[in-house]
């Protein structure tokens, strides 16, 4: 009994440490990855805007890159937010 309550306290200790750094590790690797995507889609956004001449089509293709950079990267700076939020708690 005695060995099992002292292995229980220190998990509860331990525990805590461990996964605090890995949580914010994750965070930051999400972040990263999120923000990658946002990047990659910026020339096709600027290919948009080059080719845009009114249509409908073009129009769709304009705000759906758009809300799909702004979509990635500001999930990618939630996540580097959440990482820096963890860390400090």
């Amino acid at each position: 009994m005695i060995s099992l309550a002292r292995g229980r306290q220190f998990l509860e200790h331990v525990l805590p440490a461990v996964v605090r750094p890995l949580r914010v590790l994750w965070n930051q690797m999400v972040g990263f990855l999120f923000l990658v995507l946002a990047a990659v889609a910026i020339p096709r956004g600027v290919r948009s805007v080059r080719e845009f001449n009114g249509d409908l089509e073009s129009v769709f293709r304009l705000l759906l890159t758009g809300l799909f950079i702004a979509v990635m990267g500001g999930y990618g700076i939630h996540s580097f937010w959440r990482a820096r939020k963890a860390s400090r708690s």
